[in-house]
């Protein structure tokens, strides 16, 4: 008696088989084969947990971190990635004290860049006692705002190294957590990687002072001039 594989027996229970290979299977299953019938009732059973696990969404945040692990796919890159000027509008260590207060204490910092069409909101958000952080952004076309900003790869490197990397959402979102030091580069790459943002950051500095933690960071701002990289 000829056995049918596992694969003819998934298709089977998708109902992916033609007419003719169907009815073979079905007058195989007919004369009693318990193997068989044991294979097609393990695929029945695999199709309808897959059926029901494709019905519940994964939270966005579950996404994103699986997307942070593993490295990602992009397409091969042109060999020359122009630079794109840079322009910071916004730097929350900017923003005056409060009238009465002769200084703020703030955890994060917040800043918003203009490259191009392009608007760059960056949020960084420090680890107490730790030298990790985590850097929460969008990327948006405020020329075209109804430009969809999805699967954008975006990178951290330090040198040559890539310390974190991820895509951006529907909504042009991102978020990464890294481990802090030193010649730090947000990269983003637009059309293919033709063109480049790149936001240099500095490490988050704790000292102690009054009894607290007090903590600082330094952000590269204003424009830069456009380059050419040979990559």
């Amino acid at each position: 008696m000829k056995h049918h594989g596992v694969a003819q027996w998934v298709d089977f229970a998708r109902g992916f088989t033609s007419e003719p290979e169907g009815s073979m299977l079905r007058e195989h299953l007919a004369t009693g084969c318990p193997e068989c019938r044991e294979a097609l009732d393990f695929c029945d059973k695999l199709v309808r947990l897959c059926l029901a696990v494709a019905s519940n969404r994964a939270p966005e945040a579950v996404v994103r971190n699986a997307r942070a692990i593993f490295p990602i796919r992009r397409p091969d890159r042109p060999e020359r990635t122009i630079r794109i000027p840079i322009e910071l509008i916004y730097d929350s260590f900017l923003v005056p004290a409060s009238a009465g207060m002769r200084s703020s204490w703030q955890l994060g910092w917040q800043g918003l860049y203009r490259a191009g069409d392009c608007s760059l909101d960056l949020r960084i958000e420090p680890e107490l006692q730790s030298s990790r952080a985590a850097v929460i952004g969008q990327i948006s076309n405020h020329t075209l705002p109804e430009t969809e900003m999805a699967n954008i790869p975006i990178c951290l490197r330090s040198g040559s190294l890539v310390v974190a990397e991820t895509v951006s959402n529907r909504f042009g979102e991102f978020q990464m957590e890294y481990e802090q030091q030193g010649r730090l580069q947000l990269c983003v790459y637009l059309d293919g990687g033709a063109r480049r943002i790149q936001v240099p950051l500095k490490k988050l500095v704790a000292d102690k002072h009054a009894g607290r933690d007090r903590l600082n960071i330094g952000m590269a701002s204003g424009k830069k001039r456009p380059g050419v990289d040979n990559r």
